[in-house]
C-alpha cells in the first residue's frame, strides 16, 4: 500500500480497534486511558472489506473527511476491497479542484501571524474558499461506472446526490502524522515542519474543517474512524447521532491523551503504567481540552472514536445549558494535568487580556486559568503575583538580559512563591504572572483556550529536540497587570474554601474563583451519597480524593470513575447522584459556568 513508513512519529501507543486489546477492562480502580460509551449492539463494523460491502451498491458516494486523513492510502485500500466484489469504480479526487497552492497561501497569509512561531489569527472563511468553484462543477460521475466515488477533504462540496461517508482522525494523531511528514495541510504544496503545521492547523485548517463538518453533521450516512489506516472502524451516521444524544442527556468522558515536555514529571508515568513508558516524562494530560479530544464509542468489543465537536453540533444547549447563548458550539471549560514531580518549573508566563486575544488572535474569550493542586510534595510551590516592590522596568531589563546573554534570572526577586498543598486553588485570571513549581500534579481548571501562553522566562531550558523554546516577552508586557502584587495576592488570588451547604454524610465546599473568571469551582466531600442538580449548567468533575466514585444520572446512566478521571454531566441531564459505595470519604471537584449575571462585562464577546 501507499502508507508512508513511518506514518506517525510518536512514542504514544495507537488506540486499539478492540476493547480486548486496550488492557483496561479487567483493571479495577485504575485510571482508564480508553474510556468508551456504548453505541448499542451491532452498531460498529471493522475493516475495508465491510465498508466496501456497504458501499458497493450505492451508485454514488462522497467520502469527505478531516485534514490529516492519508487519502491515497485510504482510496487504495477501499478500491482493493471493492474489486473483490467486482465493482467497477470511478474515483474522483476533490483535491484536483483546489486552488493553486500559491493562491491558497495568499488566502491564508493574513491568518498565519507572519514570522510568529506560535500565534496566528482565527480563519474567517470557509472550506469552500480553498477550491475553484468552476473546477468543483467539473467533478462529475462517470455514467459507465457501477460506482462513482468523489473523495478527499471537501468532497461534499462537489454537490453530488450521493451517500455521504465522513472519515475522522483524532487531533493527536494528526499531529503525530505531521511530525512524520505523512500528511500535508490543506492545499499545501508539501508537508510543513511540525510547528508551522500545527500553527496553521489550529488557526486555519481546523477552523475551516470544523465549519464544514457542522454543515454536514445531519447528512452523514457513515462515520469512519481513520486513526488506524489499515484497521478502520465505522458506524451509521444515525447510530452515531443517537449515541451522541444519549451522552448529551447523561454523562461522558473524553479520551485523554498524554505528552512529554521539557519540564515534565514522573507522577503520571508512575501511577498510570498502561501509558507508554519509553519517554523521559509526561508533562501534560489532555483530560478535557475538547478542541483536541475525542469521544470513544463501543459496540460488541469494537471501538470508534469521533472528535468532540460532533457532540456540540447536536445541540449546544443540551451540553452547556444557558451559557450556550454566549459560547455557541464551543465548550467553555478545560481540565488538564501539569506534572512536575521530579521535573522542572513551568515557564514564567501570563495569558492575554480579553480585548487582546480578540484583536490579535480572533478568539471569543481568553485563557483564564486556575491551578487546583491534586498532589504535592513537601516543597511544592506556585509562583503567583509580583512582590510589592516590583519595578516593571527592572524586571524587563532582567528578562532581556537573560534572553540576549543566556543568563539566569532570580525569579524569586520579582515573583511571589506560595506553598502548594493538596486541594489548594490558585486563581490565575488573564494578565497575572504565574507558573507551577516542581513536585506538583496540577489539575488546571481553565477556560478552554489553551495555546495562548506568553512565556517570559524558561529557566534556560531547551525543548525535547534540543532547541530553544520561543519566548514572548513583548506580548507578556502588553498584558501583565503589575498591580497584582504584595498582600493582594494572598487575599484575592488564592481561593479561601468555605462550606456553603451540607447534609447527612456530605458537605459542599466553595473555592471561589476570581471575579474575572466566568466559571466557578465547588468541591463535594462525602462518605455516603450526595444529590446534585445541574441548574441548566454543565458540570465538569474529577475525583480528587478516594479510589472510585459511583455516578448515577436521572435518566438511568450509571458509571464508576476512578481517582483523577475527569467526567462531565451535561446540563440536560438535570440531576445526578455521587456515591461512596464503601462509605469511605471521597472528594469530587466540580467546575461550572457561573450564572450570566455574575460575569464581568466583556469577559466573553
Amino acid at each position: 500500500m501507499t502508507l508512508p513508513n513511518p506514518w506517525r512519529k510518536t512514542t504514544q501507543t495507537l488506540m486499539p480497534a478492540r476493547v480486548a486489546e486496550t488492557g483496561q477492562q479487567a483493571v479495577a480502580g485504575q485510571y482508564n486511558i480508553y474510556p468508551s460509551a456504548s453505541l448499542g449492539s451491532g452498531q460498529i463494523e471493522a475493516g475495508f472489506a465491510a465498508l466496501a460491502q456497504q458501499l458497493a451498491g450505492a451508485g454514488q458516494v462522497m467520502i469527505d473527511g478531516y485534514p490529516g486523513v492519508i487519502w491515497a492510502d485510504f482510496r487504495e485500500r477501499l478500491d482493493a476491497a471493492l474489486q473483490v466484489h467486482g465493482v467497477r469504480t470511478h474515483w474522483v479526487d476533490v483535491a484536483t479542484a483546489l486552488k493553486p497552492s500559491a493562491a491558497i497561501d495568499a488566502l491564508i497569509a493574513p491568518y498565519l501571524g507572519g514570522d510568529d512561531p506560535i500565534f496566528g489569527f482565527r480563519f474567517a472563511g470557509e472550506l469552500a474558499d480553498f477550491f475553484e468553484p468552476a473546477a468543483l462543477q467539473t467533478l462529475r460521475p462517470d455514467p459507465n461506472a457501477a460506482l462513482n466515488i468523489v473523495y478527499g477533504c471537501g468532497a461534499a462540496l462537489s454537490g453530488w446526490q450521493a451517500t455521504l461517508v465522513y472519515v475522522d482522525v483524532p487531533k493527536n494523531e494528526i499531529q503525530f502524522r505531521q511530525r512524520a511528514g505523512s500528511v500535508s495541510c490543506l492545499g499545501a504544496a508539501q508537508p510543513l515542519d511540525p510547528k508551522p503545521a500545527y500553527k496553521r492547523s489550529y488557526f486555519v485548517d481546523w477552523v475551516a474543517a470544523n465549519r464544514h463538518k457542522l454543515a454536514l453533521h445531519s447528512h452523514i450516512d457513515w462515520i469512519v474512524d481513520g486513526q488506524r489506516p489499515d484497521a478502520i472502524t465505522f458506524a451509521r451516521g444515525d447510530a452515531l447521532r443517537r449515541g451522541l444524544d444519549r451522552l448529551a442527556h447523561s454523562f461522558f468522558r473524553v479520551r485523554p491523551w498524554f505528552e512529554p515536555g521539557p519540564w515534565g514529571g514522573q507522577w503520571l508515568r508512575q501511577h498510570m503504567p498502561q501509558l507508554a513508558q519509553a519517554v523521559p516524562n509526561y508533562a501534560w494530560s489532555f483530560e478535557l481540552i475538547v478542541p483536541e479530544n475525542g469521544l470513544v464509542f463501543a459496540s460488541e468489543g469494537l471501538l470508534l472514536e469521533v472528535s468532540f465537536d460532533f457532540l456540540m453540533h447536536r445541540d449546544p444547549h443540551d451540553i452547556i445549558g444557558e451559557s450556550a447563548s454566549a459560547f455557541g458550539y464551543e465548550f467553555p471549560i478545560r481540565f488538564d494535568f501539569l506534572d512536575t514531580f521530579d521535573g522542572g518549573n513551568l515557564s514564567v508566563q501570563c495569558h492575554p487580556r480579553p480585548d487582546y486575544i480578540r484583536r490579535h488572535f480572533g478568539e471569543v474569550y481568553t485563557q483564564d486559568e486556575t491551578y487546583y493542586i491534586l498532589e504535592a510534595g513537601p516543597d511544592a510551590r506556585c509562583f503567583l503575583g509580583f512582590h510589592e516592590d516590583i519595578d516593571p522596568a527592572v524586571f524587563r531589563a532582567a528578562l532581556d538580559h537573560s534572553f540576549q546573554h543566556a543568563a539566569p534570572v532570580d525569579i524569586d526577586r520579582f515573583v511571589q512563591a506560595h506553598p502548594a498543598r493538596k486541594h489548594d486553588l490558585f486563581l490565575i485570571p488573564n494578565g497575572t504572572i504565574h507558573c507551577s513549581g516542581t513536585d506538583a500534579l496540577v489539575l488546571e481548571i481553565s477556560a478552554t483556550p489553551y495555546i495562548f501562553t506568553f512565556k517570559m522566562y524558561d529557566w534556560m531550558r531547551l525543548d525535547l529536540d534540543g532547541r530553544s523554546r520561543p519566548l514572548n516577552i513583548d506580548r507578556a508586557f502588553e498584558n501583565l497587570y503589575f498591580d497584582r502584587k504584595g498582600a493582594r495576592i494572598a487575599a484575592e488570588f488564592i481561593a479561601e474554601p468555605r462550606v456553603i451547604d451540607s447534609g447527612p454524610g456530605w458537605e459542599l465546599i466553595h473555592q471561589p474563583t476570581h471575579r474575572n473568571h466566568f466559571y466557578d469551582v465547588h468541591r463535594y466531600k462525602f462518605n455516603a451519597s450526595v444529590d446534585v442538580h445541574t441548574d441548566d449548567s454543565c458540570h465538569v468533575l474529577s475525583l480528587v480524593e478516594g479510589r472510585t466514585v459511583l455516578l448515577e444520572t436521572a435518566n438511568g446512566g450509571r458509571q464508576r470513575f476512578h481517582y483523577a478521571e475527569t467526567f462531565v454531566v451535561p446540563a440536560a441531564a438535570s440531576a445526578y447522584r455521587l456515591t461512596s459505595e464503601d462509605e469511605t470519604e471521597l472528594q469530587v471537584v466540580k467546575a461550572f459556568v457561573k450564572p450570566r449575571g455574575q460575569w464581568v462585562e466583556g469577559v466573553v464577546a
